[in-house]
This record gives structure tokens, sequence and C-alpha cells, in this order.
């Protein structure tokens, strides 16, 4: 009998979280199970779901309390047909858990990110709750002693699953000059990138304090920042006071990644918190190597010195040394990449991923009969 498995979405997106939910919908084996999406608001998650038979419902929600979202949700449980829940995200794990909980249904709650969750003591007490009544996973091992630590979940209600990344097919080399002249990078220039949305979390500020240095010992190198947000204004004037603005490019938000990976040699990601980060397992499967911070997931990912390198948070000298020995020396980068994408191929991939959460249900329904 085919189950119907309902993906509940605190966020809409675009970012890494909704990606992997959107993913994973979308792979399930259709022999054994269908897939369902509700999201408390429209956006990024919506139309790509859409766009790939996934019936997609809207129910907005004021938050913990709000008893007409639950009365609509569970009518939406109802009318789906829906045998577990798998919510993503503080809101949609709680509000999920609750509902479950009166309806009778199993629900696996994925813990994403380090925000929000834990500040507050009604926030810990409700994630405390949510663990006793579903199954709790975390993205990383760091993440998952994180919530021991911080919220006070027992380390046995915490299952570890990755998140996982499809192969893209290369892009042909055709795609890439075009993307390059479009983007107007000079043909000489190694390309440094970073992919994420524009948040303060993300330290894309510490990878441009660092670039003139970068500059005076590469001169022949030109970065993107592939993303949006907040930050966008306030990045684009610190670039423009450093004089770097013939070397930055900002380039919004892409429907083009693979395309935009391709054209990289060192991909860069200074972020001050990670869960598990979508952009660099999307950076080594397509082959390139590495700098990153040394906070959270990170370090599981990616293995200082042998597939990148691991510098410390906010530390632009770190960064910016890092990247010149990279750039200055092609023979280790490459090696970096091979080595870099077949670990995300044989750890990471969506395929690993897929199959590991397809266990999970089968065991959270057996325990549901």
């Amino acid at each position: 009998m085919i189950q119907t498995i309902l993906f509940l979405s605190t966020s809409s997106g675009p970012g890494g979280t909704e990606r992997v939910i959107n993913n994973l919908a979308a792979s399930l084996d259709p022999a054994r199970y269908r897939a369902v999406l509700c999201l408390f608001r429209q956006g990024w998650i919506q139309e790509r779901s859409e766009s790939r038979g996934i019936p997609t419902h809207i129910i907005p929600t004021h938050g913990m309390t709000d008893w007409r979202w639950a009365i609509r949700f569970r009518r939406l449980l109802k009318d789906e047909h829906v045998d577990l829940i798998h919510a993503h995200g503080f809101d949609a794990n709680v509000q999920g858990a609750f509902v479950a909980a009166i309806s009778g249904i199993p629900l696996v709650a994925t813990v994403h990110g380090k925000h929000y969750f834990w500040e507050k003591l009604r926030r810990r007490l409700a994630y405390r709750w949510v663990s006793r009544r579903a199954t709790m996973v975390a993205v990383s091992e760091d993440l998952k002693q994180f919530i021991v630590e911080k919220v006070g979940v027992c380390s046995e209600r915490i299952t570890v699953l990755y998140n996982g990344v499809d192969v893209p097919p290369p892009p042909r080399k055709a795609d890439i000059d075009a993307c390059r002249k479009e983007l107007r990078l000079p043909e000489e220039d190694q390309i440094v990138g970073v992919v994420g949305n524009l948040y303060p979390v993300k330290g894309h500020q510490y990878l441009i304090e660092g670039i003139p240095e970068v500059l005076k010992k590469c001169p022949n190198t030109s970065f993107i920042f592939a993303g949006r947000g907040q930050l966008e204004t306030e990045l684009k004037d610190q670039v423009f006071r450093l004089g770097l603005d013939k070397r930055v490019h900002f380039l919004g938000l892409r429907q083009d990644i693979p395309r935009i990976l391709a054209l990289l040699d060192v991909f860069v990601l200074p972020s001050l918190s990670e869960g598990l980060s979508m952009a660099i397992l999307e950076a080594m499967m397509a082959g390139k190597p590495v700098i990153a911070t040394r906070v959270g997931g990170n370090p599981e990912i990616v293995l200082d010195g042998e597939t990148g390198f691991l510098v410390p948070p906010k530390d632009s000298q770190a960064l910016a040394a890092r990247l010149t020995t990279l750039l200055a020396n092609r023979e280790q980068a490459t090696q970096f990449a091979g080595r870099g994408k077949r670990r995300a191929e044989g750890r990471f991939s969506l395929q690993t991923m897929v199959h590991a959460y397809q266990s999970l249900y089968d065991t959270c329904l057996r325990s549901n009969p």
C-alpha cells in the first residue's frame, strides 16, 4: 500500500532547507510513497514543488497557539489521507507535533540549524515536548550535540541524518563560456565564488575584508556572490569603499547554480553558523575545492587539508591566506576537488539521504499501526 507523507515547512525559501524538502519529496519511491507539501506562506518552494507534481497547500498561521490553523491542518490530514508528517523548522515541528498527537499520526521533526529555538525557555520546553512525541532528526552531529546541551533533549531521542544533494550533469563548455561572457569575467581571471543568501549569519563581509590581501598576491582574481538578502546594499557599499567594484560581482538569486559553480576555481563559505551546508555539498559534488569556516557541520563535510581548508569564523586574514594558497597552487586545488567530489558522492548524495529517510519513515509507520 502506498503511504502518504506530508511535508510541513516553516519557511518557503529560497534556501538550503527548502531545497532539501523539495528534492526529498520529489525523490521518494513512487511505488511506496506519495508526497504532499503544506506551507505557512507562499514562496519559492511552492512553485518548485508544484512544477514537480507535488500537491501543495498553503495554510497561514499566527504561531503556536493558532487553533484555527490546527483545525485546518487536521482537516487537510484527513482529506489527503496522510500516514506520516515530516516537519522542518521550529514552528512546523511544534505545531505539526501537536496536531499529529491529537490525530494519532507519527511525525518526523527535522532540525536544520541553531537559530531561534533555544534562546527562550518556552521554545526549549516546546522542543523537549516535541522530542517525546516525535522522531527528532538533526542534520549533523554538531547540531545534535547543540540540541542536547542548549535545549536539554536526551541524546537518545535525536537521530542524525545528513542532507544530500543530487549529482548534476556537467554543463556544456559552451554554456560555461556564455555564463562567463554574460557576467563580464575576464578570460585570464581565476574565479572565487560564494552561493548563499546575503544574511548576517553567512559572513560575507569577512570574505570581502580579505579580498584586498588576496589581490596583492593573485591580482587576476574575480569574486562572485550568488544570492539575495537583507545585506545586499550594505555589502555593495563595503565593496565600493574598498575599491573592489571591478573585482566583485553580485549576481542576485540565480536559477543556474550548476553553471555558476562550473565557473569557479575555488568555492568559499564564510558562515558564522551552519547546520549542514547544502551549498558546500553542491560545490563538492561539482568538483570544486572548498574553503569554509570551522562552524556547525562544516568539519563533518570538509576534511581540513584533504578536501579543502577550514578557517576560524570572522577571520578575514586566515580566509585570505587559505584562498591565496589555493589560487597559487592549482595542483593542490585539483587534488582537493577530486577528493571532495568522491566524498560527496559517497556520503552526501541525494540517494543516500532519500534511502535513510525512507527507512526512518518505515520504522515510524510500523510503530504506529
